[in-house]
């Protein structure tokens, strides 16, 4: 089923000139010079802290130099429009604005598929990618959407994201996600020289419940000695991370403060759906 496209223009709403089989596939088509953001949906018309994710875009958006005016109603009234007229029910979608013509959103929305039983229960494998970090990572811009596919490219067999580190060897956040991890005690995740992720927000929020929380990355030296690790992401929330450079994180499962984490993750996205 391919993706369903369209351009929000400032004389309304557009078919693109471009088909595409996926989000992935569309990117092509899309400027390098530009800011984005993704996101799914729930039940069909619903979303999760959509405001701010458009805070982000707008910020994104400053940090570039970009002018960019959102018509927030307008937007969710597209969307739900769009997402109607594709009849995917639950979409994945991005909206992506270009510096050579900010006032024209490209909106493209694909079917959403969870992640599956068998991730969430047996956890992912990553490695670490050395000389990788974004020089400009608060901005969450298109360049780097297509900079890291030559990454994703290249990752091994059974591997199911790079993480990227500082020069030196703090690990930062995924390819497209925030990294944690548990070390004596504490959930410990970068606080600088990382994008800010809207699921990272809903962690803060309920991670003290569980244990304490400091803003500060581990290093690779501190991977033997890591209890827990996991990432997150809007469209995926909470992945567990059993393996990083061939190093096995804690008991190579998913952990049990993790599924904490996300038992108490998912039932805070449950309680704060909101309609478009």
């Amino acid at each position: 089923m391919p993706a369903y496209i369209r351009i929000l223009t400032p004389t309304g709403l557009q078919p693109a000139a471009y088909t595409a089989d996926s989000l992935a596939d569309a990117a092509q088509f899309e400027s390098h010079d530009g800011v984005y953001t993704l996101t799914n949906t729930f039940n069909t018309f619903q979303t999760l802290k959509l405001d701010a994710h458009l805070d982000r875009l707008e910020d994104s958006a400053r940090r570039e130099h970009i002018p960019l005016e959102l018509d927030r109603k307008l937007l969710r009234s597209v969307l739900r429009q769009m997402i109607a007229d594709s009849g995917f029910g639950d979409v994945r979608f991005r909206i992506t604005v270009s510096r050579v013509a900010p006032q024209d959103l490209t909106t493209s929305l694909e079917p959403f598929k969870p992640l599956s039983p068998e991730v969430i229960a047996q956890g992912v494998r990553c490695i670490t990618a050395a000389g990788s970090a974004r020089l400009h990572p608060e901005a969450k811009t298109t360049d780097w959407m297509h900079d890291r596919k030559l990454i994703e490219a290249a990752l091994p067999e059974g591997i199911y994201t790079a993480l990227l580190l500082s020069e030196t060897g703090d690990i930062l956040e995924g390819l497209s996600s925030n990294f944690y991890a548990i070390l004596e005690g504490e959930l410990r995740s970068a606080g600088e020289g990382i994008l800010p992720g809207i699921a990272q927000q809903i962690v803060y929020a309920i991670a003290p419940q569980v244990l304490p929380v400091r803003k500060e990355a581990v290093n690779v030296r501190d991977l033997p000695h890591l209890r827990e690790a996991f990432i997150t992401s809007s469209s995926r929330g909470i992945v567990p991370v059993v393996e990083i450079d061939g190093i096995r994180i804690g008991q190579g499962v998913p952990g049990g403060q993790t599924q904490l984490l996300r038992a108490a993750y998912d039932a805070w996205v449950q309680a704060h759906l909101e309609d478009l």
